[in-house]
């Protein structure tokens, strides 16, 4: 008599991957879109009364949603990585980074705040018990070293300043206690929670700035404010919950270097939308941070097969 096996434990665990991948990538794509939107904006809006601009679009789109879901408060036990993450990722790194693309060129901002993945890594390791696999590591350096080439290649003439090297450097570090501080935040609290209340803290920490949104509001262009209301929605309330979906069910240390894919589609977009054409060495810098990127998330084949591989239960039952 034939016996059905019951399915086998990897296939959910194989969806659950799938999706987090795929909300990676939602992820990385419309913060790519960012930086090209950032310099619409940014050309009319001084960076705090951006930020600020930016976080209230987001907080209203997110207090919609969550109001509807009716997801509730999230418990007490989250609110400790919701307002660490709230205070250094959304509101002071979205100050700092748009200060800083004020003092430096494009490139030595890409360059300077790529420094976050490898910071994330190194934090997550230190208080998240994050492991550090030779192939993340490998396609950490990959990565870094793409992004180093494209940061060298879009440099401009002297368009460097130290405080600006420091704004910059700044916003990786607040970047990557923000994620670290949301990872056990996200093991209590759902993604959609997490990111509506952190980006209402940080929306509440950039208030001072609010006289500065509305006198510069009344004299902006009206692209300017529809790509300051763009960034709110996507690049913010879309793309933060879908990097905490993400980072929920993977370590800091992968979803961080998942970023690295950012600059390759920053200089795609550039090319696209503002008809900025990418030299050979930006191009073989962008592959590198995909490649990179490809190695850092892949798993070793022994991994897979042991995954893959029925329980001892399961092959006795369907003997």
């Amino acid at each position: 008599m034939m016996s059905t096996s019951p399915p086998s434990p990897s296939h959910p665990a194989r969806r659950t991957e799938v999706l987090a991948a795929g909300a990676a990538a939602v992820t990385v794509v419309l913060w790519a879109s960012a930086f090209v939107a950032i310099r619409s904006a940014g050309t009319a809006y001084s960076p705090g009364a951006l930020a600020l601009g930016r976080l209230l679009a987001g907080a209203l789109t997110l207090g919609v949603i969550w109001a509807v879901r009716r997801e509730g408060w999230p418990p007490r036990s989250a609110w400790r990585g919701i307002g660490t993450s709230g205070v250094l990722w959304f509101g002071f790194y979205m100050v700092v980074l748009n200060w800083g693309e004020q003092q430096v060129d494009a490139g030595t901002a890409a360059l300077v705040v790529n420094i976050g993945p490898i910071l994330i890594a190194l934090l997550g390791a230190r208080f998240l018990g994050d492991a550090m696999p030779p192939r993340l590591l490998a396609g950490m350096a990959v990565s870094f070293a793409g992004a180093v080439t494209v940061g060298l290649s879009m440099s401009g003439d002297g368009g460097s300043s130290v405080l600006g090297v420091v704004l910059c450097l700044l916003a990786a570090v607040a970047y990557a206690a923000g994620v670290v501080a949301q990872k056990p935040a996200l093991g209590r609290a759902s993604a959609l929670q997490v990111t509506t209340f952190g980006c209402l803290v940080g929306a509440v920490l950039c208030l001072p700035f609010a006289g500065q949104l509305v006198s510069e509001a009344a004299k902006a262009p009206v692209s300017a404010t529809l790509n300051m209301v763009y960034l709110g929605v996507f690049p913010t309330a879309l793309a933060f919950t879908t990097w905490a979906y993400a980072l929920a069910r993977t370590t800091a240390s992968r979803m961080g270097a998942t970023t690295y894919a950012v600059p390759a589609l920053v200089v795609l977009m550039s090319w696209l939308a503002l008809g900025e054409v990418p030299g050979p060495l930006t191009l073989t810098g962008g592959a590198l941070c995909l490649a990179g990127v490809a190695v850092s998330r892949s798993r070793a084949r022994s991994a897979r097969v042991v995954a893959a591989a029925p329980q001892p239960e399961q092959t006795r039952e369907s003997a």
